[in-house]
């Protein structure tokens, strides 16, 4: 991050460094930023990061730029974005964008923005289980390891969910906007994170032998064309109140809560792309 601030003061760019200090602080420091008119909020962090300086940012006409810091940086993926400090610095100077659609997910009368994904079943277990420390010694081998952990513990309760009025069942579902999963690994292939609407992942096969089948299908590129793995599209998604409480994660945190519904953001923010 700090060759990446001095290549764009070394070329004239005028940077204020702004340090998080508790969850949801970043999206208090985008709102801000906007609110006076900033051109640019960078957010230096992982997806969940970017998340939130997104929800700061809805609304204006203030940009979002990214530093790839995270485990995964499926955004980051997902763009093109590169990891490379000159480049970085090169595409936060010269700013051209494209759009970015958020999704919401309504979590006890409160709105959670994504940019990237929501999980409910294994997938929200994966990241609730994570252990921070773990996280960092290892990166993405973290979540193999819970996944396999996971696979073995998790009970798999049924998640029931309509999408656009049409009704499912599934033992873990996730709902996309992007078209790649847990890195570059892809997911929905016809997802477009620069429009309305979502794709939604059904896993409809409980227990763990389709656990591991779907873990081994995804580094190989297979997981959408996996058994029990079903991709739709869909613009409006609710959950069952008769599920009660499922594990959940956004972006790779762990959300507080079982979404009640899925919705696009009212408008898309300017993502810098180089």
């Amino acid at each position: 991050m700090w060759h990446v601030l001095d290549l764009l003061v070394e070329n004239g760019v005028m940077v204020e460094v702004a340090e998080t200090q508790h969850a949801g602080h970043a999206t208090a420091l985008a709102r801000a930023a906007a609110c006076e008119g900033r051109a640019m909020v960078v957010a230096a962090g992982g997806d969940g990061t970017i998340a939130e300086v997104a929800n700061g940012l809805l609304g204006s006409h203030t940009a979002l730029g990214v530093i790839p810091l995270g485990t995964a940086n499926v955004l980051a993926k997902e763009y093109a974005l590169s990891t490379a400090p000159r480049a970085i610095a090169n595409a936060l100077a010269y700013r051209r964008t494209r759009l970015l659609w958020p999704g919401v997910a309504r979590i006890a009368g409160h709105d959670h923005v994504f940019v990237q994904m929501v999980g409910l079943g294994f997938d929200g277990a994966v990241v609730q289980g994570l252990q921070p420390m773990l996280k960092r010694a290892i990166g993405r081998g973290a979540y193999v390891w819970q996944s396999l952990w996971e696979s073995v513990a998790y009970g798999f309760p049924k998640v029931r969910l309509s999408v656009d009025g049409k009704d499912y069942e599934a033992a873990s579902v996730v709902v996309t906007k992007g078209r790649l999963y847990g890195g570059p690994y892809l997911l929905a292939p016809n997802a477009a994170s620069t429009a309305p609407g979502f794709q939604v992942a059904l896993f409809e096969n409980p227990g763990t032998f389709a656990a591991l089948l779907a873990g081994a299908a995804l580094p190989l590129g297979l997981l959408p064309r996996c058994p029990g793995v079903r991709v739709i599209a869909g613009s409006h998604i609710d959950f069952s109140p008769a599920n009660g409480p499922i594990m959940a994660q956004s972006d790779g945190d762990a959300l507080e809560g079982t979404p009640v519904c899925v919705a696009d953001a009212g408008c898309p923010i300017s993502l810098i792309v180089g």
